[in-house]
């Protein structure tokens, strides 16, 4: 397991380097407060559509997350020459998985591509001939299993491999449903409050009827330790997306595991042919996850979170004054882990739904997102905000709910 260095210094020097530079410095990743800037963006310039404030996370409809200067750095240098992808691929491969103490790890495009590349690998069982006639299935393994609870609207991407995806709810039908067509064992890491199988369970029965396991943790970190623990509690592949909380490019992800997998999932990918050449990963994105994981595995974490809690903390003291309103801190237990402001209220006493809510935020200028989780409830996520950006959020609340 990687061990966790102190970065005080580091974090310090940062603040005071960005400081001098005249920007907002957030604990975990240090750019400009783009909210504050009186310059048109270039989204208003070229096509007349204005930015957001992002109150719902990293989520791939807003664009996931802004890179740290860091990455962004990595990527221009990168685009500026011609390298071998194949080798490329290979040598940021072992980089990450010696990073993170892994046996092997592949850039992929986004989370989802690495959903198919692991069915791809697990279905030809590491042989890369055998990858090269998907989504032709005949004679090789071809069926994945899931949970119902785990059902994620990425299913497709397995079935783009050639896979069968067969449902089941207890571990008697998880059971029965085994057979020797099983590719491997599919597990939405999110939705194990949900499932009767839980996660040791899963991995126990695919070690004993020997069967790939596959967990797709893509909005799974922080904590940081997410990155290797679940291989290391015996997972075979497990994905994350680059684009979330890595911080990394939009069009990146991670599939981390098991070396003859992950071997063969390389030639389920572009720049190879066969099913996998419409995933596309560039020079640039190969190196924008590398530098966005070297820089993940050395920020203050803790500074991070305490920046956040205080802008949840403003959010809240802010409207504690709205009759009928309940501000709360909450956390989610899995994904997306840290402080959010959750918003409560009786719909019919205050005449206001929560789509009115979000329509009303959506509506403003600058339009604000945020998260309606049920009648009479919202979600607000101050991970993904800049600068001043809560206060705005706070200002606005205020005037709806008044």
């Amino acid at each position: 397991m990687p061990k966790e260095q102190p970065t005080r210094r580091a974090f310090l020097q940062t603040t005071a380097a960005a400081a001098l530079a005249g920007t907002t410095v957030h604990p975990a990743f240090a750019y400009s407060d783009l909210s504050s800037q009186r310059e048109p963006s270039i989204y208003e310039r070229k096509l007349g559509l204005r930015p957001v404030i992002n109150g719902v996370g990293t989520v791939t409809v807003l664009g996931g997350s802004i890179m740290p200067p860091e990455v962004v750095q990595a990527m221009v240098e990168a685009s500026r020459y011609f390298i071998p992808l194949p080798e490329l691929q290979r040598k940021v491969g072992a980089r990450i998985a010696e990073l993170l103490r892994v046996p092997a790890a592949m850039v992929t495009d986004g989370a989802a591509s690495a959903i198919a590349v692991a069915t791809a690998a697990c279905m030809a069982e590491g042989d890369p001939e055998k990858v090269r006639r998907l989504p032709d299935a005949t004679s090789l393994k071809n069926e994945v299993i899931q949970q119902k609870s785990h059902r994620s609207g990425y299913e497709a991407q397995m079935q783009n491999a050639g896979a069968t995806v067969i449902q089941v709810e207890t571990r008697r039908e998880l059971e029965e449903a085994i057979s020797d067509r099983t590719a491997m064992l599919f597990f939405l890491n999110k939705a194990d409050p949900h499932g009767e199988i839980k996660r040791e369970e899963w991995i126990r029965i695919g070690k004993e009827r020997n069967i790939p396991t596959f967990n797709d943790a893509a909005a799974d970190v922080p904590p940081r330790k997410r990155l290797w623990d679940y291989v290391n509690e015996g997972f075979d592949l497990v994905a994350f997306s680059g684009g979330k909380g890595l911080l990394g490019p939009q069009g990146s992800g991670l599939l981390l595991g098991r070396e003859d997998l992950v071997q063969s999932g390389h030639y389920a990918i572009s720049p190879y042919g066969g099913v996998g050449r419409g995933m596309k990963v560039g020079k640039e994105e190969i190196m924008g996850l590398l530098a966005a994981v070297e820089r993940y595995l050395t920020v203050d974490h803790d500074a991070e979170r305490n920046l956040l809690q205080s802008r949840v903390d403003y959010i809240i003291n802010a409207l504690s004054g709205v009759s009928g309103l309940r501000a709360s801190v909450h956390v989610p237990k899995i994904a997306n882990e840290v402080p959010h402001a959750m918003l409560e209220w009786d719909e019919k006493a205050l005449s206001l739904t929560s789509r009115d809510v979000r329509e009303r935020l959506s509506e403003g200028d600058p339009p604000i997102m945020v998260s309606s989780v049920g009648e009479g409830q919202i979600r607000i996520s101050v991970w993904m905000m800049n600068g001043n950006e809560h206060k705005v959020v706070a200002d606005r609340l205020r005037e709806v709910f008044a």
